[in-house]
């Protein structure tokens, strides 16, 4: 005969405590779901800031020659456009890039005007379409252009980047950080003023790359040559220049 199986013997209520039901225990589960939906939705909105960016880059394709040319643009002026014209039927480019910068390393950036407004002062001076104005700088987070260049051909490969600068900035380049390095990592165009001709070409950095500099008849190479390679551009008519401007504004301003 079988044998009759013994019944557990039931564990008595405690006293308080509700025998728990399928409702409640499916309740952390539902939590659980709510918890971890909200940092979901944190992290989407903070990608769709990230990939709308503040100051976009401007659009660029493989083969076009550009020229980068930076600076405070404070205030911009007529002779910043003429000088970007100049550079781009000398050398050939597609489009100049003014690099509008949160504040120079070299200078005092007390009373500097904010990013956005010297971009948009920018913009009415520059007034043509192959000129893009862009803030792309403070969006990248650089500081000195050797970062800047780096940071732009890893973003554009496969544009032929030329830097484009006046002659009073080739009178100071060796101040520039790394600007060795930099000098071997893009080719330079350098605009004459006449008042800087003599202390530019005579500046150090022309002198450590004088080897390197390719006759101004053949300035459309410039782009398609592997650094370090740099011509001179004479041509521009315009002795207007941002430092002369705001002394001129601050005397009036006295005045007044």
């Amino acid at each position: 005969m079988k044998k009759a199986k013994k019944k557990k013997p039931k564990k008595p209520a405690v006293r308080g405590r509700k025998p728990k039901s399928s409702a409640r225990r499916r309740a952390p589960a539902r939590k659980r779901a709510r918890l971890a939906a909200r940092p979901r939705a944190r992290k989407s909105a903070l990608y769709r800031a990230r990939v709308t960016p503040r100051y976009p880059m401007p659009p660029a394709s493989p083969g076009m020659k550009i020229g980068l040319f930076g600076g405070t643009f404070n205030p911009p002026h007529e002779a910043h456009r003429a000088a970007s014209l100049l550079a781009m039927k000398k050398l050939g480019l597609d489009r100049v890039w003014w690099l509008v910068t949160p504040g120079n390393p070299l200078k005092k950036n007390k009373g500097l005007p904010p990013l956005e407004r010297r971009i948009e002062a920018a913009r009415k001076v520059a007034a043509d379409p192959r000129i893009d104005v862009t803030g792309v700088e403070a969006e990248l987070g650089t500081r000195y252009t050797y970062d800047t260049v780096t940071r732009l051909r890893q973003r554009r490969p496969g544009v032929d980047f030329v830097f484009i600068v006046g002659a009073d900035n080739l009178a100071h380049l060796h101040r520039w950080e790394r600007w060795k390095n930099l000098l071997r990592k893009i080719a330079f165009a350098v605009v004459d003023r006449p008042e800087f001709e003599l202390s530019s070409l005579s500046a150090p950095a022309a002198v450590a790359f004088h080897q390197f500099r390719i006759p101004e008849n053949k300035a459309r190479m410039i782009p398609r040559l592997t650094p370090p390679a740099w011509v001179f551009l004479r041509g521009l008519k315009s002795e207007l220049s941002s430092t002369a401007l705001r002394k001129r504004g601050t005397a009036k301003s006295r005045k007044g």
